[in-house]
Order: C-alpha cells, then structure tokens, then sequence
C-alpha cells in the first residue's frame, strides 16, 4: 500500500489542480449565466450575482486560511477547503432558485479559496526570489490552460444537458482533487517555521507595510480588472455578438491564451530583467489593450476579432506581472507567507467583485463600461506598483 509523502516539495501538477480550484469556480460557469437566468427566472444583474459574491467570497476566505495554514500547517487547512467546495458544488448543482444558488456559490467560493492561498504559499515554502518568482510564472502559465478549457466543457454542458451540468462538472473537480489531495499532498510548511503570533498580527503588519500595500493593489488591478469584462462577456458574446454558447467557450480558450502567453514571459524574464521594468511594461501593454478595447466601440468597429484581440493582450499584461507583483508581496515577512498569500489574494479577489459590481449595476454587458474600468485599473495599477518599487527601496 502507497504512503503518502509526510515532508518536502508538493507534486507540481497537484499544486495546479489545488489552485485552479477556485478559479474554476468562476471561469466555468460563464457560459451557464444567460441560460440559468431563464431557467431561475431572474435578471442578468441578479444572476452576475453569482460571480460578483463569488469573488467576495474568495476575497474573505483568504484572509482566514492563510494565517490559520502560517500556525496549524497547509494540508489540514487545504482539505477542509476543498471539502466544502466539493459539497457547496453539489448543492449548486441542485438549487431549486436563484436564492439558493447564490447562498451555494458563496459556500463553494469560500472552500475553493484554500487553493489559491495555499498553493501560492507552497510555492513560496519551498523557493525564493527569482526561482520563486520562475515558480509562480509557471504555476500562472500552467493554471491558465484550465479556465481556459473549462469555459469550452461548461458551454457544451449546457447545450447538450442544461445549465446545472456545468455546476455538476465543478462539484466532480472538486471530489477528485480532494482525493488527490488527500493521497499525495505532503506538509510544506514544517513545525519549525511555524508562527506562533497571533493569527491576525501578521496580517496586520503586512497591512502597514508600504509596499505590501502598494504590490497588493497594484496587483490586484492588473491582474483581476479583467472579470469586469468576464461578467459581462456571455451578454456581450451571445446578445450583441451573436455567437452561441459552445463558441463563447471556444472565445475564452483565445482569450486564456494571453494569459498563458504573459505567464511564459514572465517565467523568461524573471532573474534577467530588472522587477520594476517589467512592471511597467507589463502595465503599459494593458493600458493600450483596454484602450484599443474602448476605441474598437467608439468607431464602430466592434467584433469577435477586435474584442478577443484587445482582450486578449489586456491579460497578457496581466499574465506578465501576476507572478511578480505576487512575489514581492508575499516575499515582504518571510514569516508570514500564508498570511501574505491570503491578503494579497483578499485584495485581489475584492477588487475583481468591484470591478463587476459596477459592470452589473452600471448598464449590464455594456462594452463602455467594461472599457472605462478595465482601462482606469490598469492606470491606477502602473502609480500603485510603482509607489511599491519606491517604498522598498
């Protein structure tokens, strides 16, 4: 009979698997949005909500898990996450009204945030700078196949077996990971390095750190403003563009192959270009896309092409910066890096539900909104990140 390993390095692919949980919590269910707001008889705005809380959800979680898995470990902690995004999946999968859903997916998204907290802290529990850095831009390459295929299995399912197939599908992905999980994941964060502050004080220490602060909102700008334009993409796709559910699922593979592409960059550049250039570049290249995004609406030119295009090198800028604004931040208290890990993706995931808040009250699936969001992010994120660079000098 196998054991499973007790100390050392995380398989890489498991790491995967256990932080592309919660991002397919949101990714995969896109394409199901229009056709359960028919099926539950309700708005498109109410049935964003099931994004939007989503996210805060995620938002809220990592705050917990990361300083709980700094003191009581990373595997126990995982496991009840992936516990409940597995449970809270089957009840989505079987909400009889929007009420129900909504109240499943905010259970689904605090459980599934555990994979992102303590996959990125695993990483880090085991590298340092640029090989960390190396890490992360891989983790961001390889993680960014999954929400990228998963929007093509969640348009099928809901053409060929309805809207609750795709909320079936993430309930499945959950079991199985927490079998995986449960077989193979070793303790990365070893007894000795273990915090025994208080739960909060780490938190709040990174919370009073300047650049902490400024990676953190930098971050989160470049790298979540996108789901303003994920929330509002199915309305876009299928009521102004005219494509069908199985497309759109084939649009957000192109899409997720900017964020693949930023991801490999990233990797290549990490340890020979300097942090803050890349930065900045990464910055400049997604303030242009959400500009050439808004410019394609206002002369008239709007279509599959110029949208995917725009968008496309938008998260490519963001795919390029993720891993390294990510380092910084959690690199800030070595001592704290699940508590780091937790309140940068806290910020991460709260700035991504406002950011389709305001796509959903503000003229739902309207392309100058997402335009006007997405490109005001990426302006704030170059003076966040660079505030950043100069406090830790």
């Amino acid at each position: 009979m196998m054991r499973r390993p007790t100390t050392g390095a995380a398989p890489f692919a498991l790491l995967v698997a256990i932080t592309a949980c919660g991002t397919l919590g949101m990714h995969l269910v896109i394409p199901a949005l229009p056709a359960t707001a028919r099926a539950l008889h309700v708005s498109a705005g109410t049935i964003q909500l099931t994004i939007t809380l989503y996210l805060i959800g995620l938002a809220a979680g990592q705050l917990a898990y990361g300083p709980i898995s700094d003191r009581f470990g990373r595997r126990p902690v995982l496991l009840a996450g992936l516990a409940l995004f597995t449970l809270a999946g089957l009840a989505t999968a079987l909400a009889p009204s929007a009420a129900w859903l909504i109240l499943a997916r905010i259970l689904q998204s605090i459980g599934g945030c555990a994979g992102l907290v303590l996959g990125r802290a695993m990483v880090r529990d085991a590298a340092e700078g640029d090989r960390a850095t190396k890490q992360l831009a891989l983790l961001t390459l390889v993680m960014s196949m999954a929400p990228a295929i998963a929007p093509v299995f969640g348009g099928y399912a809901v053409a060929w077996f309805g809207w609750r197939a795709a909320f079936g599908v993430l309930a499945a992905v959950g079991a199985i990971t927490l079998a995986l999980t449960a077989w193979r994941l070793p303790e990365t964060n070893q007894p000795g390095r273990r915090t025994g502050a208080s739960l909060l004080a780490g938190s709040i220490r990174l919370a009073r750190s300047p650049a902490f602060r400024g990676f953190a909102l930098g971050g989160a700008c470049t790298t979540t403003s996108f789901y303003a334009f994920m929330a509002a993409s199915p309305f876009i796709f299928i009521n102004l563009l005219h494509q069908t559910p199985q497309r759109v699922g084939l649009l957000y593979m192109l899409l997720m192959v900017g964020l693949a592409a930023g991801g490999f960059t990233a990797n290549r550049l990490a340890g020979r270009v300097r942090m803050e250039r890349v930065l900045r570049g990464a910055n400049l290249l997604a303030i242009a896309a959400a500009a050439g995004f808004l410019l394609a609406w206002a002369t008239g030119v709007l279509n599959v092409a110029t949208v995917v295009g725009s968008v496309g090198l938008f998260m490519m800028g963001a795919g390029i910066a993720s891993p390294f604004a990510l380092t910084s931040a959690i690199s800030v208290n070595p001592n704290a890096i699940g508590a780091a890990s937790g309140l940068y993706g806290a910020v991460q995931m709260l700035y991504g539900a406002l950011c389709t808040v305001i796509v959903a009250s503000w003229a739902p699936g309207s392309v100058p909104t997402v335009g006007v969001v997405m490109l005001g992010s990426a302006v704030l994120g170059q003076v966040a990140l660079a505030a950043a660079v100069r406090a830790r000098r």
